[in-house]
């Protein structure tokens, strides 16, 4: 199932489960609260545990591609990396979704006053760390094949637009508007 569709389920569900939860009795919120942070805690353990992984693994495969522009397709960005330095700023990525989120219930829950939402991101928050590709590859050692092929597709609302660009074709071409703007 799509990934965006199995987090609207999950959602959902977690929804009419938090509906039952009574977070106006303080123990239950607390217990609700100690529940979110030890979650995000564990999530970014995760992210720190992979990120240690790679930087052991320090696999120096060179990686190109070309990352479209969604805009305009002529500027389109030609990358070239290492299957390290790529892992890294990947988990880089998702700790930063990490702390985003953290910015966000915090401020939904202390000042808002929203208590339903630190149940519900405490469920996501364990799901986003099963999808997380990385952590598929350096956790859960599953190969680097299918859509865990680096670059990673990220099959955003509008499809294939805005994923990578990995054949020689593209490649060459963005080779070669490089050399223009060189010369």
């Amino acid at each position: 199932m799509n990934p965006a569709v199995n987090n609207l389920v999950i959602s959902l569900a977690a929804m009419q489960v938090a509906r039952r939860i009574p977070f106006d009795d303080p123990q239950v919120l607390v217990y609700v609260r100690i529940a979110y942070v030890a979650t995000q805690v564990i999530v970014l353990g995760v992210y720190y545990y992979v990120a240690q992984q790679i930087k052991k693994k320090n696999d120096q495969t060179v990686l190109k591609y070309v990352e479209p522009n969604a805009m305009n397709k002529d500027e389109s960005k030609l990358v070239t990396t290492t299957v390290r330095d790529y892992d890294l700023a990947e988990t880089s990525k998702l700790v930063r979704g990490v702390y985003m989120g953290l910015a966000m219930m915090a401020f939904m829950h202390l000042y808002l006053g929203y208590t339903q939402p630190l149940f519900i991101q405490a469920l996501m928050g364990l799901k986003t760390l099963y999808d997380a590709k990385p952590v598929a590859i350096h956790v859960f050692n599953k190969p680097a094949e299918g859509d865990l092929k680096r670059p990673f597709k990220t099959g955003g609302m509008f499809g294939a637009a805005a994923d990578p660009l990995t054949d020689k074709a593209a490649i060459d071409e963005a080779e070669k508007k490089v050399g223009k703007k060189e010369e």
